[in-house]
């Protein structure tokens, strides 16, 4: 059985929507358990624990949340150098283009020696006030589609040893 860990962190509802999909798209493989951990509760023994990752983040100031980088800060150095190869993507739900986000999140899974085996999903909300920024958030039923094709792809992967 092998383990894929999803783990999020949402404060308006999209993210963890995404995470949701990309998690159900993930169980329609028998022989991989999906753990959805939300960043402030995940540990450096569910990274070890883990045959691959994906990492859903909100864009926040054009960066990873707080929650999400507090996750790496505890757990990168206990997981450094005993994840080596292992795969991960990432999701990202921004207010603008996300791409920032993505960067950072590459960026630590590179100093992980993680290998990226989808380019990060990036839904973008186009919140730019105040008032959008922090409300609830609804993604589409088509990309919500594309989190969950994402999953089924990352879990066949993991159970045929494509990565």
């Amino acid at each position: 059985m092998k383990i894929l860990l999803v783990v999020y962190h949402s404060m308006t509802g999209g993210t963890e929507q995404m995470a949701r999909a990309l998690a159900a798209g993930a169980a329609t493989e028998d022989d991989v358990k999906t753990r959805l951990l939300h960043a402030s509760e995940a540990q450096a023994e569910d990274v070890l624990d883990a045959d691959g990752y994906v990492f859903a983040t909100p864009e926040n100031l054009a960066a990873i949340s707080g929650l999400m980088k507090d996750f790496f800060d505890r757990c990168y150095y206990p997981a450094l150098d005993r994840i080596n190869g292992r795969p991960y993507a990432a999701l990202i739900c921004a207010g603008s283009d996300g791409q920032n986000a993505a960067r950072q999140i590459d960026r630590i899974a590179t100093g992980w020696r993680l290998r990226r085996v989808a380019e990060s999903l990036i839904v973008c909300t186009h919140a730019q006030t105040p008032e959008k920024i922090l409300s609830l958030k609804t993604i589409s039923g088509a990309d919500l589609e594309r989190c969950k094709e994402l999953g089924a792809a990352l879990a066949t992967g993991l159970v045929l040893g494509v990565f």
